[in-house]
């Protein structure tokens, strides 16, 4: 509702101004390709999904209508994320690296070998940036934009952890499988082939080691930081 009644604050100014929706990948769901194209039906299996689809429509609608300059941006899911752990089915992607850092046990509920699309906070603000730069013209008939992202399992973004921190650190997180939470991460698709993301001049970030170096560097007190990195 707070979305909704922005747009239509918007829909009253003089000129329509560019409006951003952050959207998400979990608009899409149930059989899809993989890799998924940015043509692929938008079937969410969750409420997360559903409340996101609900305002990529009513941001192209009024697009159509000439009260926005919309553009819907579907984000992977963003990792590491600052602060605390949240309720959020994602929340796990940034506890298992933020955590462990900061001396505390983070628990893992989802299979090793669960499969993520992926980027980091400097990456996504970046995209983020280009999507509201870009020329409404390059946007044809659709205003929402499959954001790149990087394809990675968890085990491997701990590995990468590991590698970047140490075993000490690593061993940190607890693998604590809860059907729960598996059940709604396994409804994401995991693996993209974004078109329109990448020729606006979006980025993925590299590797996921690079991810974990940019949560240090930007998120951890100086000292820690240091001690971290070796």
């Amino acid at each position: 509702d707070a979305t909704r009644l922005l747009r239509e604050r918007c829909r009253r100014l003089a000129a329509p101004p560019k409006f951003v929706f952050t959207s998400s990948l979990a608009v899409f769901g149930g059989p899809l390709p993989d890799p998924v194209g940015d043509d692929a039906p938008v079937t969410p299996q969750a409420s997360y999904g559903a409340q996101k689809a609900m305002g990529e429509l009513l941001v192209y609608d009024m697009t159509r209508k000439g009260f926005i300059d919309g553009r819907s941006l579907r984000l992977p899911t963003v990792t590491v994320r600052p602060g605390k752990p949240n309720k959020a089915a994602s929340s796990f992607a940034s506890g298992i690296i933020r955590e462990p850092h900061s001396g505390v046990d983070a628990i893992c509920p989802v299979a090793r070998a669960t499969r993520m699309w992926v980027t980091s906070p400097r990456t996504v603000i970046s995209n983020i940036l280009v999507g509201h730069e870009a020329p409404a013209a390059a946007f044809a008939h659709t205003r929402s934009v499959n954001v790149p992202g990087m394809l990675v399992a968890v085990e491997d973004m701990v590995a990468a952890l590991r590698r970047v921190a140490g075993e000490a650190v690593a061993a940190r997180v607890k693998w604590q499988f809860d059907p729960a939470i598996d059940r709604i991460v396994s409804t994401w698709p995991a693996n993209f082939a974004p078109k329109l993301g990448p020729a606006l001049g979006m980025k993925a970030d590299a590797d996921f080691e690079s991810i974990v170096r940019a949560h240090i560097a930007d998120d951890m007190p100086k000292a820690d930081s240091a001690a971290a990195q070796g």
